[in-house]
């Protein structure tokens, strides 16, 4: 358990769904996107947000350590490997950046109860029983899991996990990992769409 834990809040979607950029959802003010960030930091090594190469200088991503990812049209599975080709010697918090609801406790409890047993960490969904990928841990060395599945052409992160050895904990919360997808999400949550 002595590795380092880094952050990687993902903020490389394309928002389609949203019809607006999901990491500049304003919260109190201030985007979704720092809120996450600052949420984590003081758990974590670092903390860097996992953006495309196009949205680098984006206002509000460049204000936080990037990790552009390395990999095209694989969804969230591009950043968390580009994260882990970068460092592969630490143990990655990987969190989405759209989750209104989340909260330190949360995130406490998952590192707290994160295993060197197991290549992966995370919450099951309070909806399904699944697991929630994008509040997970991802161990080091765990990189070649993940490839071995892309290579398969498996890029869905729930997958991933699904199928490999992992430690699944019960959520302390039931909403805490609810994400904002939709226009109708987005009103039922105490997110506002940016100016």
């Amino acid at each position: 358990m002595d590795n380092p834990i880094f952050g990687l809040v993902l903020a490389g979607g394309r928002s389609r769904r949203m019809g607006q950029d999901k990491a500049r959802l304003l919260r109190g003010g201030r985007s979704q996107l720092a809120y996450v960030v600052e949420l984590i930091e003081p758990m974590c090594d670092r903390v860097f947000v996992s953006t495309r190469a196009e949205q680098r200088g984006e206002a509000e991503r460049s204000k936080f350590e990037q990790i552009v990812d390395r990999y095209q049209d694989m969804g969230p599975v591009a950043g968390i490997l580009s994260a882990m080709d970068e460092y592969p010697q630490v143990d990655w918090l990987v969190l989405a950046c759209d989750l209104p609801n989340i909260d330190a406790s949360t995130i406490a409890n998952l590192l707290e109860h994160r295993s060197p047993e197991y290549p992966f960490s995370a919450y099951s969904s309070s909806h399904d029983g699944l697991p929630e990928p994008l509040c997970a841990i991802y161990r080091a060395g765990s990189a070649d899991i993940v490839r071995g599945f892309v290579a398969e052409g498996v890029y869905c992160p729930r997958k991933i996990l699904i199928r490999s050895d992992t430690l699944l904990l019960e959520q302390p919360d039931p909403r805490a990992l609810d994400n904002v997808n939709t226009p109708d999400d987005l009103a039922a949550s105490q997110l506002e769409a940016a100016s």
